[in-house]
């Protein structure tokens, strides 16, 4: 005869429900799937057996984020090696919802769990009618109790160092890859429209934004003389190049155009230039966030490629998780499972093949630059999610080993061992650390002095400030004399001992 136990977690506590006539309900489950829904029936086949409200918030969130985590909580253990009869003829089975926890469970207290099947719907039932089950419990207290802890429970999630925040590195070079194909859209756009007018641009001009501001600067061609060639070269920064704009003007082959459609020229290139000026701005704040966050990521393979992978990997935990080999070809997903399903030459690399390195190697080294590249890459992200303070020291000795085994590749050079080299940058990063701490604790003398008899001055408060100015020019010019300290209850107290003495 099996004995089913159900386990149900709730924002309130935890509560352990018997099933009554588990092998008729098993070959029932259409009827068990109509009785949920009435609180007679359900009640007929599952009757509480053991309650454990959680004595705090606090202690809520902490068993419902081992719960998440499929760890088993100390109080969950307690609660289940009480109350569930592990010995005896019949055997003890226990129903969870979760395979995870239930994963854990039989690993530590050796249970027969079961999921999905009747055990879902009969937690159903007793999710949907669980404050009628529980003595003591109204519905009003186990929805403030679900709302509580879901609040907490949220805002723990949540809760990050606003300065080490990894999803706006996501969003940023999200956005800087969607400027890219925009301005890069716009701009042929732009030559498209303009190239009517003076198609002999195109060839000259083959920078996009440099060619939306030679758009703007130039407008009608025929209108175009030497005047303007200071101001050509301003923008182009070629002389040569300026005067070549200044000939094919004058002998060019493109159609007239009105005013009109000239001012509607300049200003979607103003458009395309004020967005170059943009992405300029945010590829400045990618830098800076990305030396907050991941510094030595960034070191190493730089703010772009670095950005890349945390993005990829969907953060920088999630990146530091991942073992060199996913690091090497992440990027290269579909170029891996059609060489698996093929069997053909599986890709050597994925988004760090964009760092210089990969592209300084020769092409039979390709693939070990890559490889070692993506080990360094590994070490780093997992300095920088794991570490306290944020430190570029580890990822410029990483780049340094890089090189080394570049030069390796090229001319045999033995590099330095890995070791030797972690040593050092742990002694730097130790010595850096200290120089920051001595620097927030020094403050400059003279404000101390200054603090100091503002201090004094608050405690005598008998001497206005002018006076005291007074006196330290006066001290300034004369030989400088003991001042008689004013007297107070304390000096005339003490007097008085003397006179008695």
């Amino acid at each position: 005869m099996v004995l089913l136990h159900v386990l149900f977690e709730h924002a309130a506590g935890y509560a352990l429900f018997v099933v009554k006539e588990v092998e008729e309900i098993g070959m029932l489950l259409p009827q068990v799937e109509d009785c949920v829904l009435n609180i007679g029936k359900f009640n007929g086949m599952v009757s509480l057996a053991a309650f454990f409200p959680f004595k705090s918030a606090q202690a809520a969130l902490d068993n419902i984020n081992a719960i998440s985590e499929g760890v088993v909580h100390a109080d969950l253990k307690l609660f289940l090696e009480t109350n569930l009869p592990i010995g005896g003829k019949k055997k003890a089975m226990l129903g969870v919802g979760d395979a995870k926890i239930g994963g854990a469970l039989q690993e530590e207290l050796g249970l027969a769990i079961q999921t999905g099947g009747v055990v879902a719907e009969i937690l159903r039932g007793v999710r949907l009618h669980f404050h009628s089950l529980v003595k003591g419990l109204t519905a009003q207290a186990a929805s403030k109790a679900q709302l509580g802890l879901g609040h907490s429970y949220s805002r723990a999630k949540v809760k990050f160092n606003v300065n080490r925040s990894d999803n706006m590195i996501i969003q940023s070079i999200a956005l800087l890859d969607q400027l890219d194909k925009d301005i890069n859209t716009f701009s042929m756009r732009v030559r498209e429209w303009y190239g009517y007018h003076f198609p002999e641009l195109i060839k000259i001009v083959t920078d996009n934004s440099t060619y939306c501001k030679m758009t703007q600067l130039i407008g009608n061609r025929k209108e175009l003389s030497e005047e303007s060639l200071e101001s050509m070269e301003e923008v182009v920064m070629d002389s040569a190049k300026a005067q070549s704009i200044l000939e094919a003007s004058r002998s060019s082959m493109g159609m007239d155009i009105s005013p009109i459609d000239l001012i509607n020229i300049e200003r979607f290139s103003n458009r395309v230039v004020s967005l170059a000026a943009y992405r300029l701005e945010l590829q400045e704040y990618l830098h800076s966030k990305m030396g907050q966050v991941a510094p030595n990521l960034a070191a190493l393979i730089g703010d772009v490629v670095g950005a890349r992978l945390i993005s990829h990997a969907g953060s920088l935990t999630n990146l530091a998780k991942y073992p060199a080999s996913t690091v090497q070809i992440l990027g290269a997903e579909k170029a891996l499972f059609r060489a698996l399903k093929t069997r053909g030459n599986t890709p050597k690399y994925g988004l760090i093949f964009h760092s210089t390195f990969i592209g300084r190697a020769a092409a039979k080294n390709k693939g070990r630059i890559s490889r070692y590249l993506a080990n360094k890459c590994t070490i780093a992200s997992r300095i920088d999610a794991f570490s306290d303070v944020p430190t570029c020291v580890f990822g410029d000795k990483l780049r340094d080993q890089v090189e080394e085994r570049l030069s390796f590749y090229e001319t045999g050079e033995a590099p330095r061992k890995n070791l030797d080299v972690m040593k050092e940058a742990v002694i730097q990063a130790t010595e850096n650390g200290e120089a920051k701490k001595k620097k927030k604790k020094k403050k400059p003398v003279a404000e101390a002095i200054q603090m100091e008899e503002e201090a004094s001055a608050a405690e005598n408060g008998d001497a206005p400030a002018k006076k005291k100015k007074k006196r330290k020019s006066e001290a300034m010019e004369v030989e400088p004399v003991a001042e008689e300290a004013p007297e107070t209850p304390q000096t005339e107290k003490k007097k008085k001992r003397k006179k008695k003495d």
